[in-house]
């Protein structure tokens, strides 16, 4: 496909949207729009980075941050593990590379929280140097144009994407590139029914050709679902409200959230209650069930359980915090609590 750099270029100058990441060259604002657009569509990243930016506008600022004022600031994009290792990387770079974000490919791979994709991102967009990305966007429009069978989740599947994705890089301009194959993905080339009549490759694209457009990109399998049943108690008086801090190594480390039982299965709702009063010598005013949370891997089924009594257990107990509720809002609390707060 000889004429792919071409087009595709020409393409993405006709219909690029307009994203502050791409109007700069600084590499930490560019690592940063990376990991926030992680698992996150642009609408929704676009106010968290501009958040960031403001709140943290050098590397150092981000560094010298505490974490919980980092996670609270994330609060509601998910997937935590992203903020903390965005605060642990500033840090090891204002440590090891006196605040000067690494220039290579080799170098910027190190960095915790940085794959082989993000690295690539980042050393084409900051530093103009050829090395292909290949993500969920470039996977799909290559696998289409040329037809692929070959598992993008498998080893091999894995090596000869990247093989062709350095194979058709524009290696006078990895930058635009790079943006210009991921936004096509994104806009024209999409999961669900693609623009093929408007397509710039409608008469070479071998899955048009094939009728395998619904096929492509082929994935080996899902990975299996884990459904968790939460109880959370949520106690809160006239001033006062209860919270704890999830210190283990799951979902939401380091996160504040209302006391907890966790289920193996779905149970009665009757068996729960009897539990959760005997428990904690209570007695619950009123119960939200089943909020549905989804996660990449887990499904989570929350049920709170509210009451307006103080219990012993908990009071004594120097794991939970009794806080007032008007503080509430400097905690980061996890994204499922926040829906049912805002709800409630």
């Amino acid at each position: 496909m000889s004429d792919f750099n071409l087009l595709i270029i020409k393409w993405y100058r006709q219909n690029k949207r307009n994203l502050p990441w791409r109007l700069t060259k600084d590499p930490y604002r560019i690592w940063l729009s990376e990991i926030i657009l992680q698992q996150t569509k642009v609408d929704q990243g676009l106010n968290y980075y501009l958040k960031f930016c403001t709140n943290y506008p050098t590397i150092q600022a981000l560094a010298a941050a505490d974490e919980q004022q980092v996670l609270a600031d994330w609060q509601g994009l998910g997937y935590y593990s992203r903020a903390r290792n965005l605060h642990a990387t500033a840090k090891v770079i204002v440590a090891n590379y006196a605040g000067i974000f690494p220039s290579s490919y080799e170098n910027i791979l190190t960095l915790k929280g940085i794959g082989s994709y993000t690295a690539a991102a980042i050393s084409s967009f900051a530093f103009d140097l050829p090395h292909a990305v290949v993500d969920g966007n470039v996977y799909r429009v290559l696998s289409r144009l040329f037809d692929i069978d070959l598992p993008i989740d498998s080893s091999e599947g894995i090596k000869e994407f990247k093989v062709l994705a350095d194979e058709l890089l524009n290696k006078d301009h990895p930058a635009e590139h790079n943006q210009a194959i991921m936004e096509f993905g994104a806009l024209q080339c999409t999961p669900s029914n693609p623009n093929c009549i408007d397509c710039p490759f409608a008469l070479t694209c071998l899955a048009r050709k094939n009728g395998t457009i619904q096929q492509r990109p082929v994935k080996k399998g899902k990975t299996k679902v884990r459904n968790r049943y939460l109880h959370f108690l949520h106690v809160e008086t006239e001033d006062q409200i209860i919270i704890t801090q999830r210190t283990e190594k799951d979902i939401w480390q380091n996160m504040f959230q209302f006391p907890l039982i966790e289920k193996n299965s779905a149970e009665e709702i009757s068996v729960i209650q009897k539990e959760i009063e005997h428990t904690y010598n209570i007695q619950v005013t009123d119960v939200i069930p089943n909020i549905k949370h989804i996660l990449s891997h887990q499904h989570l089924y929350t049920t709170f359980w509210k009451t307006k009594t103080i219990p012993e257990k908990l009071r004594s107990n120097k794991a939970y915090l009794i806080i007032p509720k008007e503080t509430l809002i400097s905690y980061p609390i996890p994204r499922v609590i926040d829906r049912y707060l805002e709800g409630n």
